[in-house]
């Protein structure tokens, strides 16, 4: 750890750009991010009253990032395979240790929360709350045997909130890497700190999920994940330079409401499911395509129509990610592209998660979807992006054709909101 003055310093005389150029990989927005973190520091100061004690008080900066995914739609729950990315936007933590039981947290706005780490029991009261994600990470850590410690952190993020690039997941993998460096000398695995993330929002949060968010953050990179055995995933990063072929990757934010959609996605799980023991099996990853397409007839009477549509959606989109891991290490960005976007029609035709069956009046996804194939022509694919039903848009756009993308997008759905991201090539870390 580094006194407060000291990192401010690092930061000021540039010691410290060469650090964070390799963490968001975008030259434009280095004034940026090193500006974020000294107001993060300012604000920690604030915060936790070390106006006096800038030269003794020792802080440490945690990063970590959110994701894209980029094929493999609703297929991680169902120990299927995905293809998905760490993003140069993150949540960045200040933080110090305070020599108690206690772990105070602000996040950006919000109020203050205070966890005991002597009291890490489920509070169904909690659930949905930041407080519930906290106190499970630091409960599973312990419950693992790793140590835990009262800390001081001050979070920022500009992972957008509700936009399906997994705003709660770096969350979580940001608390992970934290205990991880503040009482485990980074000895926790980035993997590790996923499935705890992932059993904090499935446990204490009390909303379910695949364990491909928390992957892609914590991991970083591109990755290929294999969830055949969800406790042993198999992992591999994939070269990806997207840059090479003139190809940026944009992500779309519709502004759709998000709320109540838990049970939206809870239902893709359900249905899934569903026909994964009408076959005799868990998870559909375990059942054989052929057994599934022959039994058809008799699911939909055991089961339901959507459900065996969102089978469908499984089964091939398996052999989707295959392809698009084939292309990308074949360089063969024209094939890529394409397999992006029969995942993105197969999400919307079968596994129907571009709007809510709640409101079926709101259709940001949809609209996004139809401008952005007008304005791109044969210069560049678009898709849903992440959970579906009201978030956002990805489109892998020829650059080209970025400027017109972005301001179309913007037009539409307000400035900003159109985002032109990079490929990180780190998960969770130490910043310094």
């Amino acid at each position: 750890m580094l006194s407060i003055r000291t990192i401010k310093n690092e930061i000021n005389s540039g010691n410290m750009d060469d650090r964070i150029r390799s963490i968001y990989v975008d030259e434009s927005i280095m004034d940026y991010n090193k500006d974020r973190y000294l107001k993060a520091i300012d604000r920690f100061v604030q915060l936790f009253s070390c106006d006096d004690a800038m030269d003794n008080t020792e802080i440490e900066i945690y990063s970590a990032p959110g994701r894209s995914e980029v094929c493999g739609n609703h297929t991680d729950h169902q120990h299927g395979m995905v293809l998905a990315t760490s993003i140069n936007l993150d949540a960045i933590a200040i933080v110090a240790k305070n020599g108690s039981n206690n772990i105070r947290i602000v996040s950006d706005d919000y109020p203050m929360v205070e966890i005991a780490t002597d009291d890490l029991e489920l509070k169904e009261e909690e659930k949905g709350t930041t407080a519930a994600l906290i106190r499970g990470v630091v409960a599973r850590l312990a419950h693992l045997g790793y140590s835990i410690g009262g800390f001081d952190a001050y979070i920022t993020s500009d992972v957008l909130i509700g936009a399906g690039m997994s705003s709660s997941a770096a969350f979580e993998s940001l608390i992970g890497t934290i205990v991880s460096g503040l009482f485990n000398d980074m000895n926790i695995s980035s993997v590790e700190i996923a499935k705890v993330g992932q059993y904090a929002e499935n446990v204490y949060f009390g909303k379910p999920c695949g364990l491909m968010d928390q992957m892609a953050c914590s991991v970083g990179s591109m990755v290929n994940i294999d969830f055949e055995n969800p406790d042993s995933p198999v992992i591999r990063q994939i070269p990806c330079d997207l840059s090479s072929a003139h190809i940026s990757l944009c992500i779309v934010d519709t502004k759709g409401s998000h709320a109540d959609l838990t049970p939206d996605y809870a239902a893709i799980l359900d249905e899934m499911n569903s026909i994964a023991k009408a076959l005799g099996k868990e998870k559909l990853r375990e059942v054989e395509a052929d057994l599934f397409y022959q039994a058809i007839p008799e699911l939909r009477e055991k089961t339901s129509g959507r459900a065996v549509l969102r089978a469908i959606h499984f089964f091939e989109e398996e052999k989707r990610v295959e392809q698009a891991v084939a292309a990308l290490e074949s360089k063969d960005f024209d094939r890529f592209l394409s397999v992006i976007k029969a995942s993105g029609d197969s999400s919307a035709k079968y596994l129907q998660n571009i709007y809510s069956p709640k409101d079926v009046m709101a259709q940001n996804v949809t609209i996004a979807l139809g401008v952005s194939e007008s304005v791109l022509g044969d210069q560049g694919i678009c898709r849903v992006h992440g959970g579906g039903f009201a978030g956002t848009i990805q489109a892998f756009v020829k650059d080209d054709c970025v400027a017109k993308y972005k301001k179309a997008m913007d037009h539409i759905f307000g400035d900003g909101a159109c985002h032109v991201l990079k490929v990180r090539p780190m998960g969770g870390i130490c910043v310094m």
